[in-house]
């Protein structure tokens, strides 16, 4: 576990997400989950000794299954944008592993099995403001990689947790995105709004302005390049050929480069279909 400044830490040592903590004098805030049941064990009891206040809750920056799956693990009242909860709302009450087909982080964790989803039992919309002590913990609503996916802000340590926004050494999930507005969040993200901020990825932890400016640039390169081909059924070629594109920018294990791989591909022909084939840009 790793301190970023008091009170304040990050892991990134468990397949799938960064998970982080803030800890106030009213508790424990608690930043997603490791999609392991085990591992979720295994950071629950290593937040047992840290010096906070009785009460415990998570916030789920965004609804994908690697940040959602093993929330249910750590017991404790969970917080997440609308419309994470409306996804919630649309998914069956049990996950079950199957396949390796979105490149996600969970598919390659064994033993998955079946899981019991933990939906949000507290909501907002554009803004929502946690005062436990020391300082304010801010949640804002900043769609990109999906549209009810959530920056955590605290303005006193100038420390902002990005999700998926910007991911540390390996290609965004753009599957449920919307990279137009994923753009904005980023230009947002380098404005002087933030200058000065410690920036924590929701994959990687801590990332530099080069990040922040390289994964814009790759976010814009994908975006025209499914600008051009607007209007077309798009050939299983020329996927491959944009994710080879893509790929050369991440150094990575054959195995991971393949997941990589498979992470692309998804994401392009979803991305796609709802955004440019459908005949309509979702808002």
């Amino acid at each position: 576990m790793q301190e970023i400044v008091k009170n304040v830490y990050i892991e990134d040592q468990f397949p799938g997400v960064t998970v982080g903590i803030i800890a106030r004098s009213r508790g424990l805030i608690q930043i997603d989950a490791p999609p392991s049941i085990e591992d979720g064990r295994s950071w629950r009891a290593s937040l047992m000794g840290l010096n906070s206040g009785p009460d415990r809750v998570l916030i789920n920056l965004d609804p994908h299954p690697d940040r959602t799956l093993g929330v249910r693990a750590m017991d404790c009242t969970i917080i997440a944008h609308e419309k994470t909860a409306q996804v919630f709302r649309s998914r069956p009450t049990t996950f079950k592993a199957q396949g390796n087909e979105t490149g996600s982080d969970w598919e390659s964790i064994p033993g998955m099995g079946s899981v019991r989803w933990a939906p949000p039992e507290i909501s907002f919309g554009n803004q929502m403001t946690l005062n436990w002590g020391e300082g304010p913990v801010i949640l804002e609503n900043h769609a990109g990689p999906s549209s009810g996916a959530v920056w955590i802000i605290l303005p006193d340590e100038k420390i902002v947790f990005v999700g998926d926004a910007v991911l540390k050494h390996q290609p965004p999930f753009i599957a449920s995105g919307n990279l137009t507005l994923w753009l904005e969040s980023l230009q947002h993200l380098l404005s002087p709004s933030f200058k000065g901020y410690t920036v924590v990825s929701g994959r990687g932890g801590i990332v530099t302005s080069q990040m922040i400016k390289a994964q814009l640039e790759l976010i814009q390169f994908i975006n025209d390049k499914l600008d051009k081909m607007t209007g077309k059924k798009i050939a299983p070629a020329a996927i491959e050929k944009l994710v080879e594109k893509i790929l050369i920018g991440f150094k990575a294990p054959a195995a991971r480069q393949k997941q990589f791989a498979q992470r692309l591909r998804y994401g392009i022909q979803h991305y796609y279909s709802r955004h440019y084939h459908s005949g309509h840009h979702e808002e």
